[in-house]
């Protein structure tokens, strides 16, 4: 049973999504303030949390960067839940680390779906949560992407990709030099209808530049394609 925290400061929105969830079989738990948040993330491993950006003490956007920056919490999907719906918003939140945005208010049936999406796409640590990326190693020059231990290396070195940054390396460097555009990664790799959303893929790219190139505005691997998307470059 996939363990969901669920961060939010208003009762109402906790039980509406508490009710939705539990109805699909998930165990909730549930937090108001971003300190508290934080300690359950640490303390409890939830397989996904849900954070609302507005929260008293530390935001939902500086409770998503620390958990980025610890070990033991920076694989755990966040999805950010706002009132806010401008794009410059959303944009910070994928910044911060977060895996997918939700607009209050939301439709509870549209959460619950993107839910389910990111936990399928969860590679398996241990207790056989979620399901691990399709294919086996794979060799790319100095890069080295390893789907059963979930493992990206560059000359040996370990790389820090989170779960959506390592599915996106993956999926692109699994046929180089075939261009896909931000549409369809969008579809194959988030896995539901995110129109008008495809910058979401733009900032992920950008994060997986700044871990994986020497030098990120000239890239090795992932190469812009303009006016259409991306394509992993065939590294000899």
């Amino acid at each position: 049973m996939a363990k969901i925290l669920v961060v939010d400061d208003e009762e109402h929105i906790v039980e509406l999504i508490r009710f939705n969830l539990e109805k699909e079989g998930y165990q909730v738990l549930a937090a108001t303030d971003g300190n508290t948040a934080i300690e359950m993330a640490r303390s409890q491993r939830p397989d996904l949390i849900l954070l609302d950006v507005m929260l008293p003490g530390q935001d939902g956007l500086a409770v998503c960067r620390t958990l980025q920056r610890e070990a033991e919490t920076r694989h755990i999907p966040v999805i950010m839940i706002s009132a806010r719906g401008e794009e410059l918003d959303k944009v910070l939140g994928l910044e911060m680390g977060a895996d997918d945005y939700v607009t209050k208010p939301f439709s509870p049936r549209e959460l619950v779906a993107r839910v389910k999406a990111r936990l399928r796409r969860v590679p398996g640590e241990g207790e056989g949560r979620g399901v691990r990326p399709p294919g086996g190693r794979l060799v790319r020059g100095r890069l080295v992407i390893d789907p059963d231990r979930f493992l990206v290396t560059v000359d040996g070195v370990k790389q820090d990709l989170t779960p959506k940054e390592f599915e996106l390396l993956r999926f692109l460097a699994s046929e180089p030099g075939k261009v896909f555009s931000r549409e369809y990664l969008l579809e194959q790799i988030w896995g539901y209808d995110y129109a008008g959303d495809s910058r979401t893929v733009d900032v992920h790219i950008r994060h997986i530049r700044q871990k994986l190139e020497q030098v990120p505005n000239a890239p090795q691997y992932i190469e812009t394609v303009r006016g259409v998307g991306y394509r992993f470059r065939e590294v000899p």
